[in-house]
């Protein structure tokens, strides 16, 4: 086992190698690398965060088929859609969510638009726990399906929320390496959590910084205290180590 100091030296070499431009064409993340304009950016995001369960290439292929959907304007087609345009999206599908998921995502977002915008949804909070429960409850002042409230994870009820803590990171995290955006100001990156998934998760059970079986929020505090007294300024840039040692290579 790895000393404390040596563990630490060993996830910000492995930071380094990922935390890179060519990260970009294997992730969900090319998706809103594809706009410039800040909510083409943020709302393309959110959406190829949301689908981002299951194999990359076919989160990627869907989330493309999403903007597609949206002729390429995600931030024009939410604001603008008539019903029949809205209809356009009943037929898309990624493993459980579905058009009807799709279009109260829209509806939602436009909610939330016309009171502000995304980031500031997102705002005024004392940490991302804060900051994804109030921005699932202004999501769910759209009339939606029962169905499409599983597909916006709930920390307060225990959810890791690997999703949209993904999303936050791409948004907040200020990156001098060009994958995460960093065109938000709603959470510090200090404040930032990783989206905790099976490899990270795995992958910090074998470091020795997770003790917890399940996946689940007490599971990423767990995690999060050790990453931050490793970078209390950006702690979330290790999700680069975890993720790719997981993924990429054999440890």
């Amino acid at each position: 086992m790895l000393s404390r100091d040596e563990l630490k030296d060993f996830l910000d070499a492995k930071s380094e190698q990922f935390n890179h431009p060519d990260f970009i064409a294997d992730d969900p993340i090319q998706i809103p690398h594809g706009f410039s304009k800040k909510e083409d950016i943020e709302i393309s995001g959110l959406l190829a965060a949301s689908i981002a369960w299951g194999q990359r290439k076919t989160i990627i292929s869907n989330a493309k088929r999403m903007v597609d959907l949206m002729e390429n304007e995600p931030f024009h087609f939410v604001m603008n859609a008539s019903k029949n345009e809205l209809q356009t999206l009943e037929n898309f599908k990624h493993r459980t969510f579905n058009g009807t998921d799709l279009q109260f995502f829209v509806l939602g977002l436009r909610n939330i638009y016309l009171k502000g915008g995304l980031e500031k949804s997102f705002s005024n909070c004392e940490s991302a726990f804060e900051a994804i429960n109030q921005f699932r409850a202004m999501m769910m002042l759209t009339p939606h399906e029962i169905r499409s409230e599983k597909h916006i994870s709930s920390p307060a009820k225990g959810s890791a929320a690997k999703r949209l803590n993904m999303f936050l990171r791409w948004m907040n995290r200020k990156d001098t390496c060009g994958v995460d955006f960093g065109i938000w100001e709603a959470l510090p990156p200090s404040k930032l959590m990783i989206p905790l998934d099976i490899h990270t998760g795995n992958m910090a059970r074998k470091l020795g910084i997770l003790n917890r079986k399940q996946n689940d929020w007490r599971a990423l505090e767990e995690i999060m205290s050790v990453l931050r007294m490793f970078d209390p300024n950006d702690p979330s840039k290790y999700d680069f180590a975890l993720f790719g040692l997981g993924v990429n290579e054999e440890f």
